[in-house]
């Protein structure tokens, strides 16, 4: 996820409106003037994915972390349905980035002003989905997570004849889709047809199910593109990750070179060679293989020459792989797709992968000045600007401008309805809780579907998170200690709690499914509910705690001063020239 600054784009929208219905020469030679440029590397969402024998239970795992800062954070339950032949779907515009205040209404209700003006048929079904953001998992246990990935200027489509934008494919998948195949062919057959972009440019989807699990990236292809052109309106391609496999995409495109004829791990458009062709980012004489993410989505960074800043791809690997020593200088482009971990990773592992900061690395950002005396790695989570310049600051897995993260579970041995799980953990991972919602389940919390950036609402859930999270930021060494503890406490004890739910919603299932998914949906709900009360008064606590920079005893009823580190009292003296004050007289 990022946002669009570029004035390039701006100015150039007008332009392209006026022309892209009859294109000219010039027309064509203003849009294409710069063919190298690049979209800037974006900064936005982590996305990790572990097939089921690289999992320690056999689960397909997935996360995302939104991390937009600005973005609707809000979740809803979105019921299947039955439709008659001849019935339409209404496709809406839908931007990641905008919002409206609260009292304008949800967002989910306000975006039906966006009406396009296109309906597409409806299926017999749809399937029923939980939705953030994106659609993030249907009934079938097929799950989606998101990272914007940038693309060539010239292929970016603002026009209106752009009608499916990113968080509509996703929609779409989860409505029609039964497996992670069948999802990633309708998202690509329908932005083929209806055409890809208007909010949205480059972009990667991990696409899963009980059995698999898929990176699938769509870029669009240029303003000039109309349906009248018979030509596809998008470019895709996917990659399935081997089973005993795990894989990262920071925001950078992850499929190299690719083989249409190895429909077992690789499925995409009909257009991905010939439009690069096309469009100069593949020079078939040049005797190189073709390669995607070469092609499409280039990106000439690595951990050491971006100072931390496109760190994260380094930094899975070394984590997942540490026997293999992957070096901070390699390219990024040169990582492998995927790779087979040391140890299985369990949903408590990938969890805390979501929230790493690179501790104990070169590129910590809690050491030395810059985190401060209570070692605070969110001092600096974007490149710091001063005097005209811009430097390098790390860019880690867990930030906290994070709106939310999901980790998903697909999982073969159980029901559908018992088999999916996404866990939602809402604001910075560090500080908040991952809560279980069952694909099953037939409501969520209310205090999960509202709630917005810029008004307070304590019956907001989210908010709850934030409280912890800004009286953690204070004296984070500290109060960091705090919150873990009460993460041990409902997070770590729920995970330990998940199979005997499975167990007995399984008993449930095969007598009365409707009475097991009663029951999930009370359980999801209550833990949520439980676990939200809990953030609001352990906030409450660090409050009390740490106010004034001390350190206030609730139990001893006592007060003392909050110990500083001696390296950063050190420093002060140093900088300051502080004069020693005489011994005290006995």
């Amino acid at each position: 996820m990022k946002k669009t600054k570029h004035i390039w784009l701006v100015l150039g929208i007008c332009l392209i409106v006026a022309l892209a219905w009859n294109p000219s020469a010039a027309a064509q030679r203003a849009v294409e003037a710069d063919e190298s440029l690049i979209w800037d590397a974006p900064e936005g969402c982590t996305v990790i994915l572990v097939g089921k024998a690289a999992s320690t239970d056999g689960s397909v795992m997935s996360t995302h972390t939104c991390d937009c800062g600005v973005c609707d954070w809000t979740f809803r339950y979105i019921p299947g349905g039955e439709y008659k032949a001849g019935e339409g779907r209404r496709i809406y515009h839908v931007s990641q980035y905008v919002t409206w205040p609260p009292a304008e209404g949800l967002k989910w209700e306000r975006i039906k002003q966006d009406y396009i003006g296109l309906d597409i048929p409806q299926p017999e079904r749809s399937y029923a989905y939980i939705h953030g953001m994106f659609g993030y998992m249907n009934e079938n246990q097929v799950a989606i997570g998101e990272s914007t990935i940038g693309a060539p200027r010239k292929l970016v489509n603002s026009t209106p004849s752009a009608k499916i934008d990113l968080t509509t494919l996703t929609q779409l998948g989860m409505e029609r889709a039964k497996t992670a195949r069948d999802c990633i062919r309708i998202m690509g057959s329908l932005a083929e047809e209806y055409g890809y972009g208007f909010h949205d440019d480059g972009e990667m989807l991990a696409v899963s199910d009980p059995n698999e699990i898929w990176i699938f990236e769509i870029m669009p292809v240029g303003p000039l593109w109309t349906p009248e052109s018979s030509q596809p309106g998008a470019v895709w391609c996917a990659q399935r990750v081997p089973d005993d496999h795990v894989s990262v995409c920071p925001n950078e495109s992850r499929i190299g070179e690719i083989d249409l004829d190895n429909s077992d791990y690789f499925m995409g458009s009909s257009n991905i060679v010939s439009f690069a062709i096309e469009k100069n980012l593949f020079d078939p004489e040049s005797g190189e293989p073709f390669n995607w993410k070469k092609a499409y989505s280039p990106t000439g960074f690595s951990a050491n020459s971006s100072g931390g800043t496109r760190a994260r791809m380094w930094r899975f690997f070394d984590l997942a792989a540490p026997s293999q020593k992957f070096s901070a200088d390699m390219p990024n482009m040169d990582f492998p797709f995927s790779v087979k971990p040391d140890k299985k990773l369990s949903a408590q592992d990938v969890m805390n992968l979501t929230r790493d900061k690179f501790q104990g690395t070169k590129f910590d950002p809690a050491e030395g000045l810059r985190g401060g005396p209570f070692k605070n790695p969110n001092y600096h989570p974007r490149p710091v600007r001063l005097d005209g310049e811009s430097y390098y600051t790390p860019r880690t897995i867990g930030v906290n401008r994070a709106e939310y993260t999901t980790v998903t579970q697909c999982r073969d041995w159980l029901p559908d309805p018992i088999g999916g799980i996404v866990w939602l953990s809402f604001g910075a991972q560090d500080t908040a809780c991952y809560m279980p919602l069952y694909i099953g389940i037939t409501e969520i919390p209310h205090s999960f579907q509202i709630g917005d950036h810029w008004e307070f609402n304590r019956d907001s859930a989210r908010w709850a998170f934030d409280y912890v999270d800004f009286h953690t930021l204070v004296v984070y060494s500290h109060a960091i200690e705090d919150v873990k503890k009460a993460q041990a406490k409902w997070e770590a004890r729920t995970i330990e709690t998940i199979p005997a739910i499975d167990t007995f919603a399984k008993q449930l299932y095969d007598k009365n499914p409707e009475e097991a998914i009663e029951y999930l949906t009370e359980f999801c709900n209550n833990n949520a509910n439980l676990v939200v009360n809990a953030w609001w008064k352990l906030g409450d606590e660090l409050l009390v705690k740490y106010r004034g920079l001390s350190l206030y005893d609730s139990k001893t009823r006592k007060r003392s001063n909050l110990p500083y580190p001696e390296d950063w009292l050190r420093e002060v003296v140093r900088y300051h020239n502080l004069p020693k004050q005489p011994p005290r007289k006995k």
